[in-house]
């Protein structure tokens, strides 16, 4: 049996055991890798751990650790009461906010998991201020963020535009940024009606008096901080190293995830008292589970299930048929990998039937991209597993069903429809 099947099923059985039974999705996937690539492919122990991602597996642990020591000494709560503030009652508001927002740092440059980093914190816990269903409120968060993913400053249209023009092609930049805008904003306004939207049109939301309890996710309550509360110094230390943070990767793209390190190790180190136990926050569930799943997935294209896949649809000789494929690949592919590197790979493989001029450049590119990013709301791309490692720990199961659901449908319905909309009326001009 092909080392590709193998890998293919196996990625499957992965996810079934892990869905239906306690046993962790990371863990499996480990297991999994280790088992194909010592007794299958014969690679050493080194070559197995080559696919693990310590990128994302310092970004989820910095940036879980310092809103954590946030989160504990009353900061997050103290922003979210501002923003109650200025917001007042009008819940239906939020959503839209969370989304807008989200969008802003991609669309002015910043890669995705770097503003989803800073901004999903503060968005879920603004959400859950106004009893806003969680999942809506997390998927405003990943869909604002990938509206911007095309942006002519972001990262990953020059890697489109790098791809295409090393084999004499081009793009219109426009075309490519609004095509995937209009697709995530779309998206929004589904999101926004399928989890309770139409209610916060009727509804408006309760003034919650300083001091009075409000109801917590979990079924508890906290009191609200009075506004006038002045800010200790540990708080003040805090707002400072944050907006440091999101400064140094949002305008000078340094690393997120060693940042906020650095910031979380120096607030402990400066106010011990505040933060006791504070790096328990890590969510170390959320970081097997995405560690060991990516881990599984850079295995397999290393082994070049992708590209014999891709490889065998490019030769199909059908440009409508190829097309839509290769989105398919995309899609699927991307919801449990780097769309950046995916991007690198299909866009090279989509040339030779492009060349031909029978599909225009512009939107089979757009259709591509929008088919590989959309899927981000899966809990296992960084953005997605960001989203999901700031919600309440008794929350994250659930979540991580409906991501895991919504991201499946996006990579199910995204060719179809980036197809009907863009590749298939430029096939029949």
């Amino acid at each position: 049996m092909s080392i590709h099947v193998i890998g293919v099923v196996a990625l499957v059985l992965v996810f079934v055991i892990g869905t239906l039974r306690p046993v962790s999705i990371g863990v499996l996937a480990l297991i999994a890798t280790f088992l194909i690539g010592t007794l299958v492919a014969g690679e050493s122990v080194k070559e197995l751990l080559s696919g693990f991602p310590p990128d994302l597996f310092v970004l989820l642990v910095g940036v879980t650790y310092l809103f954590g020591l946030a989160a504990v000494n009353g900061t997050i709560e103290w922003l979210i009461d501002r923003a109650v503030g200025l917001l007042g009652d009008r819940p239906v508001l939020v959503p839209w906010l969370i989304f807008v927002f989200s969008a802003v740092p991609t669309t002015a440059g910043a890669l995705g998991p770097a503003g989803v980093a800073m901004l999903a914190p503060l968005c879920l816990r603004l959400g859950e201020r106004y009893g806003i269903d969680r999942r809506m409120s997390a998927l405003m968060v990943m869909h604002g963020s990938c509206l911007g993913n095309f942006s002519p400053l972001n990262g990953l249209a020059v890697i489109v535009r790098q791809a295409l023009a090393h084999n004499g092609l081009s793009v219109s930049a426009a075309g490519l940024f609004f095509g995937n805008a209009a697709y995530n904003i779309v998206l929004a306004v589904v999101i926004f009606l399928l989890f309770g939207g139409r209610k916060l049109w009727r509804e408006r939301g309760v003034e919650v008096p300083e001091g009075d309890a409000v109801p917590t996710s979990g079924g508890g309550v906290a009191v609200r901080e009075s506004t006038r509360t002045p800010l200790r110094v540990d708080q003040v230390t805090t707002l400072v190293v944050m907006v440091a943070v999101a400064i140094g990767a949002l305008v000078f793209n340094f690393e997120i995830g060693f940042m906020a390190l650095i910031a979380a190790a120096l607030l402990h180190l400066l106010f011990p008292e505040r933060f006791a136990k504070a790096d328990r926050q890590i969510v170390w569930s959320v970081v097997l589970l995405i560690c060991g799943v990516v881990t599984l997935v850079g295995a397999m294209q290393r082994w070049g299930t992708i590209d014999a896949i891709g490889g065998a649809i490019a030769g199909l000789g059908a440009p409508l048929l190829i097309g839509f494929l290769l989105c398919v690949v995309g899609a699927f592919t991307s919801a449990f990998a780097s769309s950046a590197g995916l991007l690198g790979v299909l866009i090279p493989l989509a040339v030779p039937f492009l060349v031909q001029g029978e599909i225009g450049v512009s939107a089979m590119i757009t259709a591509l991209a929008i088919s590989a990013t959309v899927v981000d709301s899966t809990p296992f791309s960084s953005v997605g597993a960001l989203t999901l490692a700031n919600a309440p720990e008794a929350e994250r199961p659930a979540l991580f069903r409906t991501m895991l659901t919504w991201g499946l449908s996006m990579a199910v319905t995204a060719p179809v429809f980036t197809w009907l909309l863009f590749i298939l009326p430029s096939g029949l001009a």
